[in-house]
């Protein structure tokens, strides 16, 4: 994996060199092979447009009808290419229908064989004609990939298959393959962990035979390494060793639900692009298993294999990358939802065993979360219930020279403030910058960092307690305050499902609701209190006369109720920052 900085940006800008959509005008011959815009998001599931033909049948030399269509999209990548290997060049050559929208392009040395886009004009329907070559295959498919705007694409979208004329189906055609493939009879089991096998397990010490554990192994065998892998997945599940904790330059391996089997495949994984899957096969006694949404796969490989590019030697140090994720109809790998696991630390496979867990949040990232958890559900919280409620039962007591209330308040705000300003910093440590993927959460986590700066810069020129524009103070403190409060839940929330803090559900909800409802809870019972301290009166010899009891006396005689429900309010939100810690805990 490369390291963020110069060598990511140099890659980033070749990346953005290649993509459909990226020249207006559809020169994008560098895309011919995978088809796949580079355009620093993942392609969008389902597919909204369409391929329809006017034959189902063909020999050389016929010319068929090809029509794309669907809602209004500005850039389309069309090719023809063998049904039995799609990965394979593009065949065949296109004619133009509209000379004015669309273009032809040379891929695989093959003049004309695919067909782009002129300009972002919006388009609904693109109609070209597909020449069928002398030596075409028997089976072929086209697929097209549709750009709607940059970020908002679909890749390799599946046409129909036309076939010549008296060729067999493809499915009852026999598909060579390298791979000895056999069935597993049972799920995988952890026994050996650590003794006889290195494994790894997420979440940690979970049952390898449970349908919500993702399961690793390696067991050495002489030269060789029996690798065990299995996880819950629709689509895949896959792992790498890295030379570091950061995509690029990783040796891949993995399992692939393509309907009623799997299959197994090595891969490059460069940069944050789609895993470049390998045509040859290194493996040996691969064996797969389907069953209630589980996918298994197992594997032996040789520890030193020379004559593979991209695949490490089995006796070095890695980090290692567990993911799984969803699979396209016609076998693209989309990028992991969520963020993988990656091991803490280095290990050798072939060395010590060992049974590890790992994370799928980065460190720098989890201490962000917990930092504003404690700013903002702990510390700022009980500082406003003691400066909104405690004023009457503090006024007589000092600290430092000043009343307590006030000194309490400006201890827990100042060190809400410190604890922001902390961990507002370490996501732009983590990402070495601004992150597009994080959705509203760094906009909303800005305005709330300039909220809080502006609240003890406002504080240090607050007036004298009798002076005429103290109430305009006031105002602005309190309503600084109460939005900054509000945002910071509401960011928090947002921030929780993220792929780099995904909390497992329902901690997210569960743990922000009821914080919200536990505060309001309290806020209410203190209000209700003070309003029936206030309303107290003292009868006297002429029960018709009621005389109102002073703020002060009154509240003083709810000081032990107010302590009472403070020091429950502080334990019941230490409370909600241990269940935030276990939930941290276990991704």
């Amino acid at each position: 994996m490369e390291l963020p900085g110069l060598a990511f940006a140099v890659c980033l800008f070749l990346c953005f060199c290649a993509p459909v959509d990226g020249y207006p005008n559809g020169k994008v011959k560098q895309a011919c092979a995978s088809m796949i815009p580079c355009h620093g998001a993942a392609p969008q599931l389902p597919p909204e447009h369409t391929i329809t033909l006017n034959v189902t049948e063909f020999k050389p030399g016929d010319s068929i009808e090809v029509n794309l269509s669907g809602p209004d999209y500005e850039g389309f990548f069309i090719q023809a290419r063998d049904a039995e290997h799609l990965d394979g060049p593009a065949v065949g050559s296109f004619m133009l229908a509209d000379q004015r929208l669309s273009q032809l392009l040379t891929c695989s040395r093959t003049k004309n064989s695919a067909v782009s886009h002129t300009s972002k004009t919006k388009k609904k329907q693109m109609k070209v004609y597909w020449i069928a070559p002398a030596d075409a295959p028997n089976h072929v498919q086209f697929l097209a990939t549709v750009v709607k705007k940059y970020k908002t694409f679909w890749v390799k979208i599946p046409g129909p298959i036309v076939s010549q004329r008296n060729a067999l189906s493809p499915a009852t055609e026999a598909i060579p393959t390298s791979q000895t493939i056999s069935h597993l009879l049972k799920p995988f089991n952890a026994s050996g962990c650590g003794s006889t096998k290195f494994c790894i397990r997420n979440p940690s010490n979970c049952d390898a035979e449970s349908a919500s554990c993702f399961f690793l192994s390696f067991k050495r065998e002489g030269s060789s390494v029996l690798i065990e892998m299995s996880g819950p997945s629709e689509g895949y599940i896959a792992f790498a060793l890295s030379h570091d904790q950061w995509m690029g330059g990783d040796d891949a391996y993995l399992c692939v639900n393509e309907g009623h089997h799997l299959r197994v495949n090595t891969a490059y994984l460069k940069g944050r692009s789609p895993p470049v899957l390998d045509s040859e096969i290194a493996l040996e006694d691969v064996s797969w298993r389907l069953a209630d949404g589980v996918l298994q796969c197992s594997f032996r490989r040789s520890i030193h294999l020379l004559a593979y590019k991209g695949r490490f030697n089995l006796h070095g140090i890695y980090y290692i990358f567990l993911a799984d994720g969803e699979v396209s109809g016609d076998g693209l790998i989309y990028k992991h939802r969520r963020q993988p696991l990656v091991t803490n630390g280095m290990y050798n496979v072939t060395g010590l065993p060992q049974d590890i867990g790992g994370s799928r949040s980065p460190l720098l990232i989890k201490v962000h979360g917990v930092l504003m958890f404690v700013a903002w559900i702990t510390t700022v919280s009980i500082g406003v219930i003691v400066a909104r409620f405690f004023k009457p039962v503090w006024s007589h007591s000092f600290l430092l020279g000043k009343e307590m209330w006030f000194q309490v308040h400006r201890v827990l705000t100042l060190t809400t403030v410190m604890l922001t300003s902390v961990s507002f910093m370490l996501p732009f440590i983590y990402r070495g910058g601004w992150s597009e993927q994080a959705g509203y959460h760094p906009y909303l986590g800005c305005t709330l960092m300039v909220l809080t700066t502006i609240q003890p810069l406002v504080a240090g020129f607050r007036p004298s307690r009798h002076a005429p524009r103290r109430w305009l103070f006031n105002w602005f403190h309190w309503s600084t305050g109460t939005i900054a409060r509000i945002l910071a839940v509401v960011t928090m929330f947002l921030g929780m499902d993220l792929p780099a803090l995904d909390l497992l559900d329902p901690w997210d909800a569960y743990t922000v609701i009821g914080f919200v409802a536990w505060h309001v809870g309290i806020d209410v019972l203190l209000e209700v209190h003070s309003y029936c301290l206030i309303r107290k009166v003292e009868l006297v010899e002429d029960d018709r006369v009621q005389i109102l009891q002073s703020l002060t006396s009154a509240e003083a005689e709810g000081r032990l109720f107010k302590q009472l429900v403070l020091t429950i309010y502080i334990c019941g939100n230490i409370g909600f920052l241990a269940a935030f810690l276990a939930a941290i805990n276990q991704i």
